[in-house]
């Protein structure tokens, strides 16, 4: 079994791979359409994004598997297939990956609130462990619980992909900049907050993702450097807030943009960079340049 762990031993920071939602709705994806579908319907298309972020160097590749949760897929009248359907998703990175990368099988929120009881804890609890058990069997290396806001969801989701699996768990939360000036979760958790409970559920990895830029993830893993000095730090950060051009949605953080703050990403202590919305095979070949030159 391939380790993320082992492999950070050597002290070098490893690049993990970009946007999937933004490549799917270019290749076809509707709005209101299953993206956890696509693993069965339109594999070849899943296939190529994962094929473009190996080739573009990445060490690892995420798994079209963000809503998998037969909570979140009950939505679509999917429920019975979220097996299948996770399977499928980490068959399809892995097959990119080969020998190569690793996989990280993708677990997002259900998007049901356990404190207003959208869902029972016991229905959220099983979906996890069912959705993180297909990805194992699919081929994923390791577990990435991402996106989350709730501490109580995200400590299910890690628990149960920890007794799933005992594969190694990375865990990440989306933080937003308050008017002042501090990073919360829509649920008000703060970096600080989220480190020591998610490290109890069991998460080997910790760290950030989506709704920020660069810029702000840099001030988010000194806070979590604050109170962590030790465990490894995993950041997919989005290509800067997007702004409207043409009643489009456009990224504006170019490769470049993005790999000039590699260096400071890695001094506050970030392990693994890699890219969440708007980022592309681009941005994540100018990062892998910017990390070889920083460490020759």
């Amino acid at each position: 079994m391939r380790s993320l762990l082992k492999s950070l031993k050597s002290g070098k920071v490893l690049i993990s791979d970009g946007a999937w939602g933004t490549f799917l709705h270019e290749k076809g994806l509707k709005s209101g359409e299953c993206p956890e579908l696509w693993n069965i319907s339109n594999r070849n298309a899943v296939l190529e994004i994962a094929k473009s972020y190996v080739a573009a160097g990445s060490d690892m590749i995420l798994t079209n598997s963000f809503g998998g949760s037969p909570v979140k897929l009950n939505h679509y009248g999917l429920e019975d297939r979220a097996y299948e359907l996770n399977k499928a998703a980490a068959e399809i990175s892995r097959e990119a990956a080969g020998n190569s990368c690793l996989v990280l099988g993708s677990i997002g929120p259900t998007g049901k609130v356990l404190m207003m009881e959208e869902v029972s804890e016991s229905d959220m609890y099983d979906g996890f462990y069912l959705q993180a058990q297909a990805l194992k069997a699919g081929g994923a290396d390791a577990i990435c619980v991402e996106t989350m806001s709730a501490i109580d969801e995200a400590s299910l989701a890690v628990r149960a992909a920890k007794k799933a699996t005992n594969l190694e768990i990375i865990c990440t939360f989306t933080f937003d900049k308050t008017k002042a000036g501090e990073y919360r979760t829509m649920m008000g958790v703060s970096p600080a907050e989220m480190v020591n409970t998610v490290k109890e559920a069991g998460a080997d990895v910790i760290g950030t993702n989506c709704g920020n830029g660069f810029v702000n993830m840099i001030d988010i893993v000194k806070e979590i450097r604050n109170v962590d000095a030790y465990t490894p730090v995993l950041v997919h950060a989005n290509a800067g807030i997007p702004v409207l051009v043409d009643g489009v949605s456009v990224f504006p953080d170019t490769p470049e943009f993005m790999a000039s703050h590699i260096k400071e990403l890695i001094d506050c202590g970030a392990n693994i960079i890699g890219g969440c919305c708007g980022t592309t095979p681009a941005h994540i070949r100018a990062m892998v340049t910017e990390i070889n030159k920083i460490s020759q």
